[in-house]
């Protein structure tokens, strides 16, 4: 008799249940509830799936047929999208930020049959009547019919030679997961990603050792997010543990203390708060050369190099700092990988020194996440990491583009060919990036090809690299770079209220956020963090003036997506005053 493999499995349905029998008793999930921390084994997983997966069928959704989940990242939600897969269905994740519209666009467009969404409030978004195709609405927690009914019915009702039959039928190429764009440059698309999309990232993320078996990975991020998804589907193919985060934002740096991490996905936000928190009251010097002592040890070590006695001692005076960094992370944290948006190299570098690695990684909904990355045994500050793993290709062409080729990339827009044919040509997905390869194989991004700014002098600006460079300031929150057939750059700048409201108390400075931006002080220390950006461009690309708006961009007026990029045109409908007196 053969010994089962997480590898063998076909379909990524079926991961769950060759899961159970390759892990096991292993604790395969941990969630907090009533105050304390809870755990599922594998075998409790895959039981739990089956159920509701049976469920499902006894509730008409049929093979092939599009369910949709609208929810908060909880374990519930892995268990519903398992299910919907394991039932031969498609699942298509919306954030649970989302507004009616957009929840009732998806709906339609996707041809869902069902909604599983969080709770009644979730619900109330949608008008059964109005969605063509969606025949009802299943809760996971609240009054009404819920998936604890649906998978209460399965167990009663096993469907189990209906599932088998099912996954059986299903090819590696058949759609999965259909994951909405976000809709920056106009309506979502539905990219369609594979079974076999992501079994590739699977393979990929053992060869790269990312998740390894023995880690406790902690997730917060949203689940409609490619990049969740990964690493929902990466932790139960490798027998990692994975910690649903309790569904508090303001619990998140607390409960990596509790959950004590060895993998950490995240987006840049949560790595520049805790390396403000941390360095905070350091003056610049001396946080500069404990940062260099740091990375010399770390060096040395990871080199398997002798410490000079001199740079062991420096190290230890300064290590008291980067102990109390390790352990806000749990103190046990092997790894993390940023992605979605840029990270400055100065917090990068503080992070490697401090013993806590933040890698880097690049990719796209169209490639189910990943393009290139950084890892451990082969990094480069900067940039975004390299490639050539698992059969992954990614080349720059004539104009800059970043063009990527291999087993990762989606199966084009739902129900869209033309979009489709736009961006993917000749077996390459033209992602619409603008970057460089260095000699060694690294990718750096340069700007999007769609937000070439060209100034009336002719100029052609990526307006990314500046909006990086103040962004790396711990004081901007945004910055939108204005300037297309005009004689000059602009910006509209926001700040971060948790910096700014603590310092404006310190200078003695009296007023809410909105009156401490039109303080004289405030402009000032803008003034001095847009001239050091501008000190790394050439006169074309530098910010000649600016404006400071009186309160951050939000979701909720449509100038961020759901993963928190900018809609820059948006922004630029939204606050037009605003930058037609800055040409004033």
């Amino acid at each position: 008799m053969s010994v089962p493999t997480v590898g063998s499995a076909r379909v990524v349905s079926e991961l769950p249940f060759v899961a159970a029998e390759v892990h096991r008793d292993r604790v395969a999930w941990r969630y907090r509830a009533d105050d304390s921390w809870h755990e599922k084994t594998f075998v409790e997983i895959a039981t739990s799936v089956g159920d509701l997966a049976s469920g499902l069928v006894l509730a008409g959704v049929g093979a092939g047929d599009r369910v949709a989940v609208l929810s908060e990242t909880r374990y519930e939600w892995s268990t519903a999208g398992l299910a919907i897969l394991a039932a031969g269905g498609v699942v298509v994740p919306i954030y649970a930020s989302s507004s009616p519209e957009e929840v009732a666009y998806i709906l339609g467009d996707s041809g869902a049959v069902l909604l599983v969404a969080e709770n009644p409030a979730q619900a109330a978004k949608v008008d059964v009547d109005s969605v063509e195709d969606l025949r009802g609405i299943v809760l996971i927690e609240g009054e009404g019919r819920t998936t604890a009914d649906l998978a209460a019915e399965g167990r009663a009702t096993p469907a189990a030679e209906e599932l088998e039959t099912r996954r059986a039928g299903q090819s590696p190429d058949d759609p999965s997961v259909i994951i909405y764009t976000s809709g920056t440059t106009g309506p979502p698309k539905g990219c369609v990603l594979t079974h076999r999309n992501w079994l590739a990232m699977c393979h990929l993320t053992e060869e790269l050792s990312y998740v390894v078996a023995d880690d406790t990975v902690y997730l917060f991020l949203p689940l409609a997010h490619v990049f969740a998804q990964i690493v929902q589907f990466s932790a139960l193919y490798m027998g990692a543990t994975l910690a649903f985060y309790g569904g508090d934002a303001k619990r998140i740096v607390p409960e990596l203390a509790e959950v004590r991490p060895t993998f950490l996905p995240s987006v840049p936000r949560i790595f520049e708060k805790i390396y403000t928190i941390a360095t905070a009251g350091i003056p610049a010097e001396q946080l500069q050369q404990a940062v260099g002592v740091g990375l010399k040890h770390r060096a040395l070590v990871e080199a398997g190099h002798p410490v000079p006695p001199e740079l062991a001692a420096a190290f230890a005076q300064v290590d008291a700092v980067f102990a109390r960094v390790r352990g806000v992370f749990g103190g046990r944290l092997r790894q993390a990988l940023s992605g979605a948006a840029p990270i400055s190299p100065e917090v990068l570098d503080f992070f490697l020194a401090a013993g806590v690695p933040v890698l880097e990684g690049y990719g796209m909904s169209e490639s189910t996440g990943v393009g290139t990355t950084n890892t451990l045994s082969r990094y480069r500050i900067g940039s975004v990491g390299a490639f050539g793993v698992g059969g992954l290709d990614v080349r720059i062409a004539e104009d800059g583009e970043i063009l990527m080729s291999g087993p990762h990339l989606f199966a084009g827009y739902w129900r869209n060919p033309e979009a489709t044919a736009e961006v993917l040509r000749d077996g390459w997905l033209h992602t619409g990036d603008l970057g460089e390869i260095d000699e060694d194989g690294f990718v750096r991004i340069t700007g999007r090809k769609k937000d070439i700014i060209i100034t009336a002098g002719g100029k052609n600006i990526a307006p990314a690299n500046v909006e990086n460079q103040l962004r790396q300031s711990r004081w901007i929150s945004h910055a939108v770079v204005f300037g297309d057939r005009r004689p000059y750059l602009v910006a509209l700048i926001t700040l971060d209220p948790e910096e700014l409201l603590p310092w404006a108390e310190k200078q003695g400075i009296v007023g809410g956020y909105a009156d401490l931006v039109r303080h004289p002080d405030v402009v000032t220390l803008v003034q001095g963090i847009v001239d050091e950006a501008n000190s790394h461009f050439v006169k074309d690309s530098q910010i000649r003036r600016f404006a400071i708006l009186d309160r951050d961009l939000s979701q909720e007026d449509g100038e961020l997506t759901p993963t928190l990029k900018v809609k820059r045109k948006v922004v630029h409908t939204v606050h037009e005053g605003l930058y037609q007196e800055l040409y004033s």
